[in-house]
């Protein structure tokens, strides 16, 4: 059997496909968090618990309305970047032009609010939920057998990231965007309702974290808590970086996916926090993150 470093080769690739997996649900989070924090300059720590109602909804569609994976994929974000919209025009707005650990705060709250309200209903054990049957079988690889649901979790991220990559730099509608967060006035007078705009751009990023969370529900156990430790991960992923960078949450949360599958096999002791190592060093090296714009 060929080696590499001591490491049997199909040990180090099933790790390294193992840590796109972990690396797509980085870039889908991280993606929704730049946008918000691009576009709106918000903070939003209620990232996670969106990612959790995203799984959640899936789960309770399933379980109470008998309605499918295929169903869900799509309205679970729908109802979630609806409720995200809400929140956006009834609290957050009024928090804009006010230092951003108001918002933070905020967000924070918000989601022990909801995560304390839904682990009082169903607890803070995992709930099973079953990848759909068209997905259910493998892929041989040659190398590895790879679980036909975690392709298609890599293949839809990368669609979603880089649609919305093309959206916001590349058409019109996301000039729009980007001049409606630095001159709000100017964009006005061309007769568009900004602060529309900016709610439907809250509810987008939201309805991000909750495609994520539909994703994560046959990978993981779904659970009121499910986003409380993954969301300190990824606003690691979104500083390293660069705060509000589209293209640098896009290729970070891919790249550091794959550098944490590939320290499980080298060193597992500091897999756990090789992403905060590399934080450290990226914000030693340049404050601004790797893709961050400097002042």
């Amino acid at each position: 059997m060929e080696e590499l470093l001591g490491i049997p080769l199909p040990a180090l690739t099933s790790q390294l496909l193992i840590g796109l997996v972990n690396g797509s649900f980085y870039a889908l989070l991280s993606l929704g968090l730049a946008v918000i924090f691009g576009m709106l300059n918000v903070i939003n720590f209620a990232h996670g618990m969106l990612y959790m109602l995203g799984a959640l909804l899936t789960w309770m569609g399933l379980s109470y309305l008998g309605l499918n994976y295929w169903i869900m994929l799509i309205a679970a974000p729908i109802v979630v970047g609806v409720l995200g919209g809400i929140f956006e025009r009834t609290m957050l707005r009024w928090l804009y032009k006010v230092d951003h650990i108001y918002g933070l705060l905020l967000t924070f709250g918000v989601t022990l609010v909801v995560e304390g309200l839904f682990r009082s209903i169903y607890g803070a054990s995992g709930q099973p939920y079953s990848a759909p049957g068209a997905l259910g079988g493998t892929l041989d690889l040659g190398f590895m057998l790879l679980p036909a649901y975690r392709a298609w979790v890599v293949v839809l991220s990368l669609v979603v990231c880089l649609a919305t990559w093309f959206v916001i730099e590349r058409t019109k509608l996301g000039a729009y965007l980007r001049a409606g967060t630095e001159n709000p006035k100017l964009v006005e007078a061309f007769g568009i309702n900004v602060p529309v705009m900016i709610t439907l751009t809250y509810a987008f990023g939201a309805a991000l974290a909750a495609l994520a969370g539909v994703l994560a529900a046959p990978v993981v156990q779904v659970s009121p808590l499910m986003g409380t430790n993954l969301i300190i991960t990824v606003f690691a992923v979104v500083v390293i970086g660069g705060m509000g960078s589209i293209v640098g949450s896009i290729l970070t949360g891919l790249g550091l996916g794959v550098v944490e599958g590939l320290t499980r096999v080298f060193y597992p002791e500091v897999s756990a926090t090789v992403v905060f190592i590399v934080m450290a060093v990226v914000l030693m090296v340049r404050p601004a993150g790797l893709f961050g714009k400097v002042n």
